[in-house]
């Protein structure tokens, strides 16, 4: 093989993983939604009376091992509009159940 050959094959090989790294993020990502919903449905915090506090709303400095994804999906939940906050720091999703998105 041919140096030009090696060099288009190295970029096309950088290219394909930097989109499955992107999609494995985003898949990542989709499962940690579904995962905040579903907690938040468990947990019975469908209004602001009702709002509960999450463990894993604030990223941990000395957590130590694979990345978590929550904090940052919580936030994206929260900027959509599907998740609300209450004043003291407890969680609730906004719309009904029927409306929310599957991601």
């Amino acid at each position: 093989m041919n140096e030009t050959t090696q060099i288009v094959l190295g970029i096309c090989a950088l290219v394909a993983v930097y989109i499955l790294t992107r999609q494995f993020h985003s898949w990542r990502f989709s499962r940690t939604y579904l995962f905040i919903i579903n907690d938040l449905k468990k947990k019975g915090a469908l209004n602001s009376d009702t709002a509960v506090h999450l463990p894993y709303a604030k990223k941990s400095m000395l957590r130590i091992g694979m990345r978590d994804y929550r904090p940052k999906a919580l936030e994206h939940l929260a900027m959509k509009q599907i998740v609300g906050m209450t004043e003291n720091g407890r969680y609730y999703l906004i719309a009904s159940p029927e409306d929310l998105p599957m991601v």
